[in-house]
This record gives C-alpha cells, structure tokens and sequence, in this order.
C-alpha cells in the first residue's frame, strides 16, 4: 500500500532504535532471519535477489504517494487449487452489497475446524471510479481518515488491489485445506470498498481468531522487502487495542518468519530496522479492531526487483503460503 489516505500516512521521523543486525534482533523475530538465513545458504531458486536484511535506513517516511492507475474490478471466482488469475486481466466487472465474502468451498476436516479467520484484501480494484465515496471520512477511534484509497501499482501498471485480491484467494484455499472457516472483507464483488472501519467491523462481527490485512507498498526504488505491521497499544474514543497488542505481535511474527522461509525475501531494508516488524498507532483497520489482526506488506511494487516478484504467479503462491503458515502456528499455539 502506498503510504497515503486513510490508513497510509507516513509515519512521523522517528530515531531508529536499533542498529545493525545482532543477535538481539534475530532473537526479536527467529523464524525470520534464521529462515532467510538459511535460504541465502542454501540458494532457494524461487526468492529471487533480495537485499541484505542488515542493509536498514531511518523507518521514517516512505517514499512515493502516487495512486495507482485504473484498472477494472477482478471477477469474483471460486479459487482453483492455485486460487488465482495468475495476472491475467479479469473477464468481467462485478459490484455487490457491502457484506463480506466466503468461499462457495466449505472448510474441510483439519486441525484449524472451528476457527475462523478473515482475510483482508486490501483496495478495491474499483476504487479509481468511486473517489468521492472512498474520500468521504470515517472515524477510525482515534481520529476522522478517508474512508480508502486506489493503492499503489508497479510502474508497468499491475495494481495493488489486484495482487492483494490474487494473494487472499490463494491463501483462502490453504486455510481451508487446513479446516478453517474463512471469511473476505470483499472478494471483488462489489464496485468499491469497504471502508477501513467496515473492514476492521468484518473480522470483529466474526469473532476471528485471526485476522490479516494484506497490502504491497509504493516506497522508493532501492527499497526491498516485506514487513508486517503491528498494533501499538491504543486507548483513545473509539479505539482499544490494549487485549490484542500481545497476540498480534505473536501472530505477526509467526507470519514474519514463515514468510522468509517460504519467499526467500528478506525483511524490509527501510521499515523495521532488519526485523521485518514495525509498530503503528496510526492505522484504523488495526485500531479499530478487537480481535488478534496485523497487515503484511509483501514487498514494495515500486522497486523492479520486487515488482518482479510481486508479479508472478510462483511467488505469488509462496507468499500465500507463507502467510498461511504463520497463521496456522499462530492458532495451533
């Protein structure tokens, strides 16, 4: 997601508190960079060139604050075993009452049945043809913020909202394979939205046991990696977050390091100081919440050697999984 509108203001300068790589970092979040680690050793032909982990800069704010070109709303499917378009451009344009998603799949017998998790694609494809619905305000606890934003793109014009759409399908037919019930904040049906206090209303109603807001950043070129997005702990109007701060932290570092281990991308070399982890107080999808949440950015999609990645279908898919296992550690405990 590109750092601008509702959820996406850039976060004020801050001093780093860390600096290079130690073992204290690596104790911070061992699955990361123990995995990533590894997969340098051991050459993994499916990460592609990451940068050094240890290569960090100020997490101050991040650079481009340009919206991404239209590009028409993904077709809602049923998810094929791979769950995805593979970039293909979708074959037609659906638009639906504002209620979240599920799958026509029932969830099958595994070691998640009960559980219920709620997947967050982040944008709308549509949203480009609504931008005076997605700039009206909305309270997020803390303050008003506009309701969403277009996302950002790679510069050949592949859409965040598109990738976020590809990566949740993928990862829904993963849980399910695991026997949770999976639930979408929208799945392409409907022409905008939802707004980012409706999205964090989703995984509440729902009583998730976990939830995960996925987006890809629009930050420089030269800056690589992922980083998952945590909440502070917040206690102001609307917002509370002081009961889920600790499981969020535990859910998100269970996807930080599985997500190393299955991509082979390195943690954020300009968010996070080499952890892969980075604490907001300012976002409403996470204050608002009132069930265990964070948003992944899976690699910033203005960088050609992310955008690389960002865009195949192979990486796609191990990102997925990345994510999936995380957050299948996190509920198995």
């Amino acid at each position: 997601m590109s750092y601008v509108g509702p959820d996406f203001d850039p976060p004020g300068p801050r001093r780093s508190r860390r600096g290079p790589m130690t073992v204290a970092v690596a104790a911070l979040v061992p699955g990361a960079l123990v995995g990533w680690l590894v997969w340098q050793a051991v050459g993994d032909s499916g990460g592609g060139g990451s940068t050094s982990a240890t290569s960090t800069t100020s997490a101050g704010a991040p650079g481009s604050s340009s919206a991404a070109p239209g590009s028409a709303p993904a077709a809602a499917r049923t998810p094929s075993a791979s769950g995805t378009d593979d970039g293909k451009p979708p074959s037609s344009t659906f638009s639906g009452p504002a209620t979240p998603a599920t799958s026509d799949l029932p969830a099958a017998a595994g070691p998640l049945k009960g559980k219920v998790v709620v997947i967050d694609p982040g944008h709308n494809p549509g949203n480009f043809q609504h931008s005076a619905d997605i700039n009206r305000k909305v309270n997020i606890g803390t303050n008003w913020k506009e309701c969403d934003t277009t996302g950002t793109s790679t510069n050949a014009g592949y859409t965040e909202a598109r990738f976020t759409l590809d990566v949740a399908r993928r990862l829904r037919t993963l849980l399910q394979q695991e026997g949770a019930t999976v639930k979408f904040t929208q799945d392409g049906d409907r022409s905008w939205g939802p707004c980012v206090d409706e999205r964090a209303r989703v995984g509440n109603d729902a009583h998730a046991d976990a939830v995960v807001s996925i987006h890809a950043d629009g930050s420089a070129a030269g800056n690589r990696g992922f980083h998952v997005i945590l909440p502070a702990s917040v206690h102001s109007g609307g917002a509370d977050t002081r009961a889920i701060v600790a499981p969020s932290r535990d859910l998100g570092e269970r996807i930080a390091g599985n997500f190393v281990r299955d991509t082979g991308s390195a943690p954020s070399n300009y968010i996070g100081g080499g952890t892969g982890l980075d604490v907001r107080s300012d976002l409403g999808g996470l204050n608002l919440s009132t069930v265990p949440k964070v948003f992944i950015e899976c690699g910033n999609m203005r960088d050609s050697k992310d955008a690389a990645l960002l865009t195949s279908g192979a990486w796609r898919q191990k990102a997925a999984r990345g994510i999936s296992e995380g957050i299948v550690s996190f509920l198995r405990g």
